[in-house]
């Protein structure tokens, strides 16, 4: 049977390669669907977490949506890419970080579209979902796939598709979220429109793979310049003694040509921090110096350097200094109401206030303990938030805005609080600084 009369007759399986907060949330539309999936990864955890204990490891992902897909034998996860060629699409959700030049890390990438070449069959479907840069399914996956003797849109399809997961957004789910799609031929972008229209409610096809990247790249690089806009016009409005949320509430009672953003303490997660770089790096090979991109980054990238300048101007207004400071950082995570840390910039915060002398512990529900990450290694466990806690620390960093954070208990016993999120927004005192 052709796997075009596989997938409409829904008889073919799903391997989804990387079951991380892209690949899990993914795997699990298709199992709901009643569609078989396996899941492949690296990580034992992961791995147990889904075959044995049915449980979720993600916080927003409910664990009984695992247990339903695993006990309906719909879902199962392995480290053993030998079976890949059980799978008849395989779906590519891989990291794709910076090196510490700030340069794409193509590595898991790479080392993914190697195993699969390994084991390719004809009539398979691969699809990356990895965020990255123009090209990088034609110059890698293509290229690779096609040295093993089998021609693209014939014996093999591939697209790439880019995730646009939204971390415990109540609006959008991953079925609900429309999928940009680019295949290689139009075979390619005929069989994997099939394929996620099982799942997804509606799907974009465009002209190419280099046209669905840099859709992606559109999209973040729309966020971090209007971000780094409003971080760096709190530093201004703050040295003019202006509110800039007060600024931001005003200004969006303007029904058109005006969309807020807000300031923080840096920018989070896995995409923003990182994959405008990933255009400014290919850019270059093209004689293209994008400026306008690479200034954002800068601005985005330097706000936790401001948040410590504000931590030591409350201190000093209270006759103390950083080093021997204790202070307490609130929420760990990138992005409020989740257990996500990649690239939160909690954790730079701790790394530059422990640079600086001050001793740095951290309160997160979501985040019980730090594990050992790519930049950082801290031993450090969350601090439950009592009024004898809280009344420990010589000053208490708000750096996510947890919902379920009692702001009132921590104002009443703080004996100095810098604000990030303006979470404190109903509170007045001389313990409270913006930053």
């Amino acid at each position: 049977m052709s796997l075009k009369n596989k997938v409409i007759e829904n008889k073919f399986t799903v391997g989804i390669i990387g079951l991380g907060y892209v690949g899990l949330p993914l795997a699990l539309e298709f199992a709901h669907k009643g569609i078989k999936v396996i899941g492949f990864d690296l990580d034992v955890f992961k791995i147990n977490k889904i075959n044995k204990e049915k449980k979720s490891y993600i916080k927003h992902i409910s664990s009984d949506k695992i247990k339903e897909a695993v006990d309906n034998k719909n879902l199962s996860a392995t480290t053993d890419f030998t079976k890949l060629p059980e799978a008849d699409a395989l779906i590519i959700c891989v990291p794709t970080p910076l090196n510490v030049n700030r340069e794409p890390d193509m590595s898991y990438v790479v080392n993914t579209a190697d195993v699969i070449g390994k084991y390719l069959r004809k009539g398979q479907f691969v699809s990356l979902e990895s965020t990255t840069y123009p090209g990088t399914t034609d110059e890698i996956l293509l290229k690779i796939f096609e040295s093993k003797g089998m021609k693209v849109g014939k014996d093999f399809y591939l697209c790439f598709s880019p995730e646009r997961e939204d971390p415990n957004n109540e609006n959008y789910s991953t079925a609900t979220i429309p999928k940009v799609l680019g295949g290689v031929t139009k075979e390619c972008v005929e069989i994997g429109k099939l394929i996620y229209e099982k799942v997804i409610i509606k799907v974009v096809t465009v002209s190419s793979t280099k046209a669905a990247e840099s859709t992606k790249l559109l999209e973040n690089i729309f966020r971090s310049i209007n971000i780094a806009m409003v971080n760096e016009l709190k530093i201004v409005f703050d040295r003019m003694g202006i509110d800039i949320w007060e600024v931001i509430e005003a200004a969006s009672t303007k029904p058109f040509g005006f969309t807020p953003f807000y300031p923080g303490p840096g920018l989070g997660g896995h995409c923003i921090p990182i994959d405008p770089f990933y255009l400014t790096w290919k850019a270059r090979e093209y004689e293209i110096s994008t400026k306008f991109i690479e200034l954002a980054g800068e601005i985005n990238t330097a706000m936790p350097e401001y948040v410590v300048s504000k931590v030591y101007h409350a201190l000093n207004e209270n006759k103390k200094c950083v080093k021997g400071s204790k202070i307490l950082i609130l929420g760990l995570s990138y992005k409020k109401d989740i257990d996500d840390l990649r690239e939160s910039p909690s954790l730079k915060l701790i790394e530059l206030l422990q640079d600086e002398g001050a001793v740095v512990d951290y309160s997160d529900e979501y985040v019980t303990m730090i594990p050992k990450l790519r930049k950082y290694e801290f031993k450090k466990n969350s601090v439950k938030l009592t009024k004898q806690n809280i009344a420990k620390y010589d000053l208490v960093l708000l750096s996510t805005e947890h919902t379920y954070f009692d702001y009132k208990l921590i104002f009443d016993n703080a004996k100095i609080i810098v604000d990030t999120r303006n979470a404190f927004k109903k509170f007045k005192g001389k313990k409270l600084f913006k930053a």
